[in-house]
């Protein structure tokens, strides 16, 4: 069984999101057909030879029969954004969060290690409070607003596949991006997107995100 096997290969317990120590972070999504969107993904999309790869909106996607029942329904209306990101991640890398809940669907199974935007301390997060789970592939899950998290982290070689659903805007170049006296401000990266990133993670300190994970950049194996 894979979760037994990510168990017996790493040293942080691995919990599936079916456990009820998901609770707290979101939930399972169920009654709407994803058959579309996953085989858009598979058919589709490729998963890079290194690193990942992210698309806030994929035109393709949003022209699914999914994809007002979805905005209509399950976001309330509010005008939503359906994305994708494929990749070989291994390490946490740091944390991110959104003003608003995020589906994911796994295309592919994958881990993805979560926090609570409660646990920062003056913007800081201490490795060691995470709790890591398990998504098995075709699960669609929603992330609370409150709930931190970033890139899947891969379960086999081959690497992941994730559709990402979020309100529309989220994860693109903000127009204004300003500091002020409320702490939060120094967190936010891109429209809707606030992140701390651990010092090892080029790519997001580069960007000018805040280094605010503390701690090993742990790897997860496989």
């Amino acid at each position: 069984m894979m979760l037994d096997r990510l168990n017996a290969s790493n040293d942080v317990k691995i919990y599936s999101v079916f456990d009820e120590v998901f609770l707290p972070y979101g939930r399972i999504v169920k009654g709407y057909d994803f058959t579309d969107l996953l085989a858009y993904m598979e058919q589709q999309t490729e998963i890079p030879e290194n690193g990942n790869i992210y698309y806030p909106s994929i035109e393709a996607m949003e022209k699914t029969a999914v994809f007002e029942k979805v905005q209509n329904t399950l976001y309330g209306g509010i005008p939503i954004q359906i994305g994708y990101c494929n990749g070989r991640n291994t390490t946490y890398n740091g944390f991110e969060y959104h003003k608003g809940s995020e589906i994911n669907i796994a295309v592919t199974d994958f881990m993805l290690v979560l926090g609570h935007t409660w646990q920062l301390q003056d913007n800081r997060f201490y490795v060691g409070d995470e709790t890591v789970f398990f998504v098995p592939k075709g699960t669609a899950i929603e992330m609370f607003q409150t709930t931190l998290h970033l890139s899947p982290c891969r379960t086999c070689d081959g690497g992941f596949k994730d559709i990402v659903i979020l309100p529309r805007g989220t994860n693109t170049p903000l127009a204004v991006k300003e500091k002020n006296g409320d702490p939060e401000s120094a967190l936010l990266l891109q429209k809707n997107k606030w992140v701390i990133a651990h010092p090892e993670r080029e790519p997001l300190v580069k960007q000018g995100a805040f280094t605010g994970l503390i701690g090993e950049n742990k790897e997860l194996y496989y």
